[in-house]
């Protein structure tokens, strides 16, 4: 059987406003700088994908590297996992971090996007799995009691099954006092998470979490530096709530570490991070393998299929942050990702939109 051929990329930078801007202990991001990736192929499909650099500053310089790249790929089989083999080796001295593995991740996202339209079939069905729902839940900022109250309110309303809320304030009672504001607000039935973002030491971690350890929270995130494996892992074992980790890993190599170090008891990768697809299918062996809960982190259209898809799938995050330049934003239904019917991997361009946004 004759693969379609990789023809040419089309890469533009956005910066997209946030309806809501969100809080973090680092800073307010109001709005998502996004590159966009268009790759054609010789039969005429054209695959997807979208990363967020985080950074206005590093916007240009990710879609420069992501174009940079095209000609070594240029006229390559559509074959993304030997695509993502090939740029393994090449990039091996530099390594596979950072923007180069932003870029990567791009390429290989819309690879997959454009695979699956070949065969007019969704990433889930491609990937030999069916689609079904996953239960998705929303966040809210670093918003202190009353805004993280009436935040998490307002995801209960829409019907999701869970919210996440970023603590870390100057004490833990605060901490306290947050959690306990949102459980009051959403009832006894919604999962509640809190998020560290990396703010804590290994010691304070556990003073704190020790306090929090009775309020029935469905997981406590990165409380520590997220590839300071040995110090999550000092918390998982002095804690009884459920350690989450993972958004911040490079790759399944880093992932294995984390595993091998029992850094956590569920992990979270990054699609954009990990490696695109062809890192995520090798995330979910390696969970599966060690029979660890996965959730996603952010990238909720194309990571509602990746679940779909994974043997230990847990909780699907939702972020609206991009819905703007996306012509079939993810559907939610009473709380549940739906990806029923979907073709590639369900990112679409409004190109009205993107032509608004562009950088």
């Amino acid at each position: 059987m004759a693969y379609p051929k990789i023809r040419e990329f089309r890469v533009r930078a956005v910066r997209v406003p946030m309806a809501q801007p969100h809080k973090t202990a680092s800073g307010t991001i109001s709005e998502s700088p996004l590159v966009l990736t268009d790759i054609f192929a010789d039969n005429g499909t054209v695959g997807h994908s979208m990363i967020f650099t985080y950074a206005v500053a590093a916007l240009k310089p990710t879609a420069d590297l992501i174009k940079n790249l095209e000609s070594f790929v240029k006229d390559e089989p559509l074959a993304p996992a030997e695509i993502a083999d090939k740029f393994a080796k090449r990039f091996r001295l530099l390594g596979l971090q950072g923007l180069i593995a932003m870029a990567v991740a791009a390429i290989d996202m819309a690879l997959w996007d454009a695979l699956a339209r070949s065969h007019n079939t969704s990433l889930v069905r491609l990937l030999g799995a069916t689609e079904k729902p996953i239960p998705a839940y929303g966040a809210v900022g670093y918003d202190g009691v009353a805004g993280s109250a009436q935040g998490a309110e307002a995801w209960a309303k829409r019907g999701f099954k869970g919210v996440k809320a970023k603590i870390g304030y100057a004490t833990v009672e605060e901490d306290l006092e947050v959690v306990r504001a949102m459980r009051k607000a959403t009832g006894s039935e919604m999962a509640i998470m809190v998020d560290y973002n990396q703010s804590l030491t290994p010691p304070e971690a556990v003073r704190r979490l020790r306090v929090l350890d009775e309020e029935g929270l469905t997981w406590v995130e990165e409380p520590v530096l997220a590839h300071d494996y040995q110090g999550h892992a000092l918390v998982a074992r002095e804690i009884k709530t459920p350690i989450q980790c993972g958004e911040n890993w490079w790759g399944s190599h880093e992932m294995c570490q984390a595993i091998e170090a029992r850094a956590s008891d569920y992990m979270m990768p990054d699609v954009m991070k990990i490696g695109g697809v062809t890192g995520w299918v090798r995330a979910a062996a390696l969970g599966e393998a060690s029979g660890i809960p996965l959730s996603n982190h952010l990238w909720p259209e194309i990571s509602a299929q990746l679940m779909c898809a994974t043997p230990t799938a847990h909780f699907l995050e939702y972020a609206d942050w991009w819905n703007l330049v996306l012509a079939e934003p993810l559907q939610i239904a009473s709380g549940m990702a739906v990806v029923d019917g979907v073709v590639g991997t369900g990112v679409v361009w409004n190109e009205k939109a993107v032509e608004r946004f562009g950088a």
